[in-house]
């Protein structure tokens, strides 16, 4: 009998690209003789992040349509027929069983392509507000996996299992000496992650430089602060990084189960993947929702963990002037982050990825 042949695609950002993989580990973990291909961008962190998972992976030249004109704009029909073209050679060449849509610009000509060859689509659906392109793609799909129930209200409701965000198990395999050893930390300070999501974030990074001295200094925290590639070099120059010994300052975090067992309390946007993430790990936070996401549904998923007491919701425009004083307010409470890491664990749905991999398989198998 054939292998069962997945294809993923997913890409722009971890958001997506994570919970790929969470779903292609688990594929393996299933069925080990499981045949995986992904396809991304050359110009995203998709090609870096699934070649270092362990898996293969195709390009396709796609971008987003700016909703302002810009010259970008001329180039896109000629990236669209391209990338269909790709698509489609693809998709010939590999011959999937089942195509796995986990949103990004690159799932809609992968998508849109296997649609018109009838060839399964299965979609996850990472946020309570879904995504254009699995919007677009909602009506090609056997079966649209979700993390929250408010996605039944923009998608095939007779399609939709409320599944939560497949996240990766590696996750959880560091323990806190050794993760407190990776970063050059010590047990006698409490520890700080602050992250902006796999791109950085503005208004965090502008809150954090404000702040870092009081944090470092006066707080007397260790910290790990993930600020984004194309923020680094600025801020790299801008903070002295020599004299903050106790500061890790870094464009990406390649070690996540180590950051996250290190750290007693994190600040972070509250994308999808994040929350999921934050949730597995039983991580107490400090939630900033984006301001500039489609449907405001970063707020949404703040205030679903806030309700819970798994985290504290601090606006995006309020973070510069209170981060030092909530901080210093959460972070030596025990009891409380006790507290927190309980709710936040309830929250958590550790088998989402096995749940949505048994699915994938059940579908591939049928048309092998």
């Amino acid at each position: 009998m054939d292998n069962p042949r997945i294809l993923l695609a997913a890409g722009g950002t971890g958001g997506h690209v994570y919970p790929a993989i969470a779903i292609a580990d688990a594929l393996k973990d299933e069925n080990p003789d499981t045949e995986i291909l992904f396809v991304g961008t050359k110009d995203h962190m998709e090609w870096k992040a699934v070649p270092n998972a362990g898996y293969d992976i195709r390009n396709v030249w796609i971008s987003g349509f700016h909703r302002r004109f810009t010259l970008k704009n001329l180039v896109f029909p000629v990236k669209l027929i391209t990338s269909l073209v790709q698509s489609l050679r693809i998709l010939k060449a590999y011959n999937p069983q089942v195509v796995v849509s986990c949103g990004g610009y690159v799932a809609g000509p992968i998508g849109w392509v296997a649609g018109k060859l009838g060839i399964p689509i299965v979609i996850q659906e990472q946020n309570s507000f879904p995504g254009v392109t699995n919007r677009l793609l909602a009506k090609f799909a056997s079966k649209i996996f979700t993390a929250f129930k408010e996605a039944d209200n923009f998608l095939p409701a007779n399609k939709t299992t409320v599944s939560g965000n497949p996240t990766r198990a590696t996750l959880k395999e560091a323990d806190k000496p050794s993760a407190l050893e990776s970063f050059g930390f010590t047990y006698d300070k409490p520890v700080l992650l602050v992250m902006g999501g796999s791109g950085g974030a503005k208004t965090i990074n502008d809150a954090m430089k404000a702040n870092i001295k009081a944090l470092h200094d006066q707080a007397g925290l260790q910290i790990i602060w993930q600020c984004g590639s194309r923020y680094y070099d600025t801020l790299s120059t801008e903070i002295d990084t020599e004299t903050m010994k106790d500061l890790r300052l870094t464009a990406y975090l390649d070690n996540m189960a180590e950051a996250y067992a290190a750290a007693d309390l994190v600040i972070s946007r509250a994308g999808a993947s994040s929350c999921s993430e934050l949730m597995l790990t039983g991580k107490p936070s400090v939630l900033v929702p984006s301001p500039n996401v489609a449907g405001d549904h970063q707020t949404q998923n703040a205030k679903a963990m806030a309700d819970a007491g798994a985290s504290i919701l601090l606006e995006d425009d309020k973070m510069k002037d209170t981060v030092t004083e909530l901080v210093e307010q959460l972070i030596r409470d025990q009891q409380n982050l006790k507290r927190m890491n309980q709710a936040a664990l309830k929250l958590a749905k550790p088998d989402a990825a096995r749940l949505i991999a048994k699915e994938i398989l059940e579908i591939a198998t049928s048309k092998l």
